[in-house]
């Protein structure tokens, strides 16, 4: 996730002149924690790139939302607000809360871990003054740890993640009227061509890629399939002939090293896949280009 100072959520709150940040901390894993005070103040959210989960730690009782104003806050009362949600909000008195940010690739990953669900199929329900005594008691020992410990960091994260397939678990539904193409999403695309393209030299497994997309293996296969009209493994392997193809044309690199730069273990094995791929040996292609 981006650093805390992007996060628009923090943002908000760190330019009121009633807000006070008591402590914030990057987590990593894509996720952070901050604990704030605030008094007779009010605060716009406006489609957030993150994940904001909210637990009023104390006061809060004349904290409402404008669009629902018969709705008031209370210590332990909690707030889900998703990524892209948009929301007003009015606090009367002082409240002292914490927030847990979590980025949507990071909680999509723990979706796929948990759950093995795409991620798209599903939708974090926003809820506002959630009564959840667990989580809210999650968020209780979060706000006793020192998140700048190392020695301590471990645990943090373990109960950061455990708040999220918490989360996970009671607060995700199936998202209405979606229909999923079956491929993966643009951006996706292009992250999953520039990894290929940068790692070619290099062993590259299923579950590495499928990691990129957020994805379970399955799910990625089937959709890399539907993107690029090629199952992962040959796409891989078509990017490393043609990537050797392009050095034989145009370099002056032994074979066995052009062999290594993309990927084949050995001269041998790379001979092979590219006389199936090109019907001619890799020697006899250099013999025959240009002088």
């Amino acid at each position: 996730m981006a650093a805390l100072e992007h996060n628009l959520v923090f943002q908000s709150l760190s330019s009121s002149p009633n807000a006070r940040l008591l402590r914030g901390a990057e987590l990593g894993d894509e996720l952070a924690a901050a604990l704030w005070s605030n008094h007779h103040d009010a605060r716009d959210y406006q489609g957030p790139s993150h994940h904001t989960l909210s637990c009023y730690l104390a006061g809060g009782t004349g904290t409402f939302r404008r669009e629902r104003p018969g709705a008031k806050g209370a210590p332990d009362k909690l707030c889900v607000l998703p990524a892209g949600h948009e929301s007003s909000w009015v606090i009367n008195g002082d409240i002292r809360l914490a927030h847990l940010y979590v980025s949507p690739e990071r909680f999509a990953a723990s979706a796929v871990a948990l759950l093995d669900r795409e991620p798209r199929e599903l939708q974090l329900r926003e809820s506002t003054f959630l009564e959840d005594p667990q989580l809210a008691g999650q968020f209780r020992h979060l706000v006793t740890l020192d998140w700048d410990e190392p020695g301590e960091r471990l645990l943090t994260s373990s109960l950061a993640h455990a708040m999220i397939d918490h989360v996970l678990l009671t607060q995700v539904g199936q998202r209405q009227g979606l229909k999923l193409k079956g491929g993966l999403a643009p951006h996706l695309r292009r992250r999953l061509v520039e990894y290929i393209e940068q790692h070619l030299d290099q062993p590259l497994a299923l579950g590495e890629l499928a990691q990129l997309a957020a994805l379970s293996e399955y799910h990625f296969a089937r959709m890399f399939s539907t993107s690029f009209g090629l199952p992962p493994h040959r796409y891989v392997l078509q990017r490393r002939l043609r990537r050797a193809r392009e050095l034989l044309l145009h370099s002056g690199m032994p074979l066995g090293e052009i062999a290594l730069a993309c990927g084949f273990a050995s001269a041998s094995h790379f001979s092979n896949r590219f006389r199936q791929a090109f019907g001619a040996a890799p020697g006899l292609l250099r013999a025959a280009r240009p002088s």
